[in-house]
């Protein structure tokens, strides 16, 4: 609410470098406190704000730089620094080229074109990259990077969550095996089945068919807040609303990821069906505030 309220004021314009700041620090700066606990889970819904930023005016070359990003930095931990390297200056040397025979540029304007510079940070991004693996993350995160990326095969140690999980989604099959008669989940070989790893729950219980509908709902649900947002009359109400619907996003991302073997193991509950009060209740609170702005929209004009 505090980056909504700064969002909404008077002569604030995310295409403004002078205007990104405190909204940016309003948004990140708690992320980078709750990184010192380590709460590696928590910190990443604040990434969910770029889409809040994005809806405000932030150019669309900040949500590229920051998924070129993350795809540097896993092919960086997951092949050799030289390798990545090699494919960087190939993708600078084919962009440069095409863009040589297509405007016919100058060797002047080819140094000071943007595919040399990002393609520079790119560079620096890739060696800089497992020196922070390895001096930044604690044991237990690396090994659950490593493990995700295959460099580890230890299923029955810290891999044992996602290799069970992997077990009961793919023993339901297309329909499940009904209410209740998980063997997994219910003969407890899938630890935290009620909390990070519920969606292996419904995965066996309700097979395909059921895993389907609640990627569907998950998906409406935000949808609908999204296009809510869209017609608040006031744009702190627009804003909240795209700050809600990021921050489910990040959770249903990174829980049923996580529960996939897509993401590394980290502790974040899926939205309504992780069981916990204090979740149940801040899930809550934030939709129904949002539904008493748009309710009352006509009302603030």
């Amino acid at each position: 609410m505090r980056t909504a309220r700064l969002l909404s004021q008077r002569g604030v314009s995310l295409k403004n470098w002078s205007s990104r700041w405190i909204p940016a620090a309003a948004a990140f700066l708690p992320m980078g406190l709750i990184l010192l606990q380590p709460d590696t889970g928590s910190a990443l819904v604040f990434l969910g704000f770029m889409l809040v930023f994005y809806r405000e005016g932030l150019p669309g070359y900040f949500i590229f730089l920051g998924l070129g990003a993350i795809v540097v930095g896993v092919l960086a931990l997951a092949f050799s620094s030289q390798l990545v390297l090699s494919l960087i200056g190939v993708a600078m040397g084919i962009a440069l080229l095409l863009d040589r025979l297509t405007r016919r540029l100058k060797f002047s304007v080819i140094v000071r074109h943007p595919a040399i510079w990002y393609g520079v940070l790119a560079m620096i991004w890739a060696l800089g990259v497992n020196q922070i693996f390895n001096s930044v993350l604690q044991p237990h995160q690396k090994l659950r990077v490593q493990l995700l990326l295959g460099q580890v095969d230890q299923p029955s140690a810290a891999g044992y969550q996602t290799a069970q999980s992997l077990i009961a989604i793919g023993s339901g099959g297309f329909i499940g095996k009904g209410y209740t008669n998980g063997t997994q989940t219910k003969l407890n070989f899938v630890p935290a089945q009620t909390t990070d790893y519920i969606f292996c729950t419904v995965g066996e219980e309700w097979g395909f068919l059921g895993s389907i509908a609640v990627l569907l709902a998950f998906a409406g649900l935000i949808a609908r807040i999204l296009y809510l947002a869209e017609r608040q009359k006031e744009a702190f109400s627009r804003i909240y609303g795209f700050g809600i619907a990021s921050i489910l996003l990040i959770h249903f991302l990174v829980n049923i990821g996580m529960t996939l073997g897509l993401v590394p193991v980290i502790g974040i509950p899926l939205p309504f069906f992780s069981y916990g009060g204090s979740s149940l209740w801040a899930f809550t609170l934030m939709l129904f505030l949002f539904l008493r702005m748009d309710a009352f929209r006509w009302q603030t004009l």
